[in-house]
């Protein structure tokens, strides 16, 4: 895609799923990848495969719900590979449960890692973007914010604030010429979906269902999604922008 070769572009959650996936293909458009990632071998794992692969990648671990860990990684990936110029925010955790099943300190993790952790990722990153005038953003959300998910309530709470906080940072920076998109994915065969959806008869039958469900028959796989980043990310989407694509095999088709 056009535009990507040498960009410095940092994912998070890039230690495993889709975030090692969209790392592994930035790699291959030629980009400098900065893996943040909470746990550190993991970072590093993917980063020394992309090296290994010719590219050039830094792992680094944070716990993104942390605003000073943050600052200090983002510091660290400047430092190191230059000037931020892709965000994409991927990380992300849930526990499946009935919302009132639930306990307030399960909320505050939830929000923790899936609304606050990107929020503190768009106020140390794009600050500098603003400062440059110059950013591409792609948060990766999911179809749990845009119709709910039934065992992801205050998960898909956090998804809907990050879909409509992107549509207004979008808006707030579009005169610093700064891109903010959203990809949605549907489900997507990862630890985090395998969690969710248990071991066993009980997680064999959801799958089962799912994959019936979506009209392409069947679960998605973390590289389904990463096209779509890398498109929003590069110069070939250089017009786009406060837009919001679901990657779900047709299972879900709203506006």
């Amino acid at each position: 895609m056009n535009g990507l070769k040498n960009k410095v572009v940092l994912v998070t959650g890039g230690g495993g799923g889709i975030g090692a996936a969209i790392c592994q293909r930035f790699a291959q458009e030629g980009a400098l990848v900065a893996v943040l990632d909470l746990n550190a071998a993991a970072a590093e794992d993917v980063a020394a495969s992309l090296r290994a692969a010719g590219g050039q990648a830094l792992g680094v671990a944070a716990d993104i719900s942390d605003y000073a860990a943050v600052q200090a990684a983002t510091a660290a990936v400047e430092s190191a590979l230059g000037p931020i110029d892709v965000l994409v925010n991927n990380a992300g955790w849930d526990h499946a449960a009935r919302f009132l099943d639930t306990t307030p300190e399960l909320w505050r993790k939830i929000i923790a890692i899936n609304l606050e952790g990107p929020l503190n990722l768009h106020h140390c990153v794009v600050q500098r973007m603003a400062e440059r005038g110059t950013g591409r953003v792609v948060n990766i959300a999911s179809d749990a914010g845009r119709v709910g998910s039934s065992g992801e309530s205050v998960y898909s709470a956090c998804k809907g604030g990050v879909i409509a906080f992107s549509k207004t940072l979008a808006r707030e920076l579009a005169r610093k010429k700064i891109n903010v998109n959203v990809v949605c994915p549907g489900p997507t065969d990862t630890a985090l979906f395998r969690d969710f959806a248990g071991e066993g008869e009980s997680g064999d039958k959801l799958r089962g269902a799912l994959a019936k469900a979506i009209p392409f028959g069947r679960l998605g796989q973390p590289g389904d999604v990463v096209g779509a980043v890398c498109f929003l990310a590069s110069d070939d989407a250089a017009f786009i922008t406060g837009q919001v694509l679901s990657v779900s095999g047709g299972l879900t088709m709203a506006g």
